[in-house]
């Protein structure tokens, strides 16, 4: 069997006994596409283990796909991870476990089949089928949280760990003030924000950051702002919905680079999290909670299931099936109009900025030693 040079490092001895002269290789690819922050996620979770990372063309899948099965048959590296679950990386990986019997790792953020339900319920069934082969068949799947991962073992996946993400490293403490100068905003201001993309879902009539604009007319508080970072088609919607306030109270500026996130997040009081409490939401962390967290934000959302489980007094739970509900909107109109300096500062104390949950170092030692139990099973199999 013809291996690529890369090896994993440690090797057991246990791995190393029961393969002297074969490398284990590790490949990965993310299903977003090469160059996204998925792929960048995944190979820093791998760093241990030095994956050899395979290009994937989101803007054309089914090319990718045959990519991936040429890679595999030509390769047949000893283990796959994929991040994501786009259906031709999917395939992809099942093929070449059914042909070549390369076993692959799942890494996801999500919940497929709610996902797909409430994009084209039409086709709902189809994507449970789907969700469910991917992990009765997978090596091991890598959740961005632990629901996600026992929601894989549920549909048979024979082991499962988490991996939440973590916040980039700040090179030095951004300013408060300088980011509120450069946004004009006055420093005495009360600001409600969110970073995210902000993409149009023309059935809900709803984007990220529409609960914060509409709560914010009916707050009537004149030191309240609201900032919203990101770009895409729900930009012109929610500044459209602004109206008037669009550049005075409401400040949509855009995309911006990675790097510049913790800026934008020092001119915050309050980060919203803004997601819907049925099976596509409750699943999810995002990874905007430990960005949230490194920046010392106080964090409103939903009654979902994080939100119980992390919170130490630093978060608020508002009412309502989902951000887009009047229950939710209204509950937020009002922490808006009646919030005030003292509880503020309170909940800003009980915010965690270093948990050991979104470190990074500690979930790639996991991630790791993951991998290296996978291949030494999957080894001794072969033996």
């Amino acid at each position: 069997m013809t291996r690529v040079s890369r090896r994993l490092t440690p090797m057991t001895a246990e791995l190393a006994a029961a393969e002297p002269h074969e490398a284990q290789v590790v490949t990965c690819f993310a299903t977003r596409g090469s160059g996204h922050r998925d792929e960048q996620r995944i190979r820093e979770l791998l760093t241990a283990v030095r994956p050899a990372v395979w290009p994937f063309d989101r803007t054309r899948k089914a090319a990718s796909l045959v990519r991936l099965l040429r890679r595999a048959r030509r390769e047949q590296p000893s283990l796959i991870v994929m991040e994501g679950t786009g259906v031709s990386g999917g395939v992809a990986v099942l093929l070449a476990w059914l042909i070549w019997r390369v076993p692959y790792v799942v890494s996801s953020g999500d919940a497929i089949a709610p996902f797909v339900r409430a994009r084209a319920p039409r086709l709902a069934w189809l994507a449970a089928a789907y969700e469910r082969t991917l992990c009765r068949w997978c090596a091991g799947f890598i959740g961005w949280t632990p629901y996600l991962a026992g929601r894989a073992l549920t549909f048979g996946a024979p082991r499962a760990m988490t991996a939440p993400n973590w916040a980039p490293a700040a090179t030095e403490e951004p300013s408060r003030e300088e980011a509120r100068d450069r946004l004009s905003i006055p420093q005495d201001a009360l600001v409600f924000g969110l970073i995210g993309s902000l993409e149009w879902n023309p059935r809900l009539n709803y984007c990220y950051g529409v609960e914060l604009v509409k709560a914010e007319a009916i707050a009537t508080r004149r030191d309240l702002y609201v900032l919203i970072v990101g770009d895409g088609d729900g930009r012109e919607r929610l500044a459209e919905l602004a109206g008037e306030r669009f550049g005075r109270s409401v400040f949509l500026p855009g995309a911006v680079k990675r790097d510049e996130v913790p800026d934008q997040l020092a001119a915050m009081d309050v980060a919203s999290l803004p997601q819907s409490t049925d099976a596509v939401g409750a699943f999810r962390y995002t990874t905007k909670i430990s960005e949230y967290l490194a920046s010392g934000l106080p964090v409103v959302t939903g009654r979902l299931p994080f939100a119980y489980d992390l919170d130490g007094g630093w978060l608020w739970r508002l009412p309502g099936a989902a951000p887009w509900d009047e229950p939710y909107i209204r509950a937020l109109g009002y922490l808006m109009a009646s919030l005030d300096a003292t509880e503020l500062a309170a909940k800003r104390a009980a915010v965690p900025r270093a948990s050991p949950i979104f470190d990074r170092n500690r979930q790639i030692r996991a991630v790791s030693a993951f991998i290296e139990e996978i291949l030494s099973d999957h080894s001794r199999r072969r033996v």
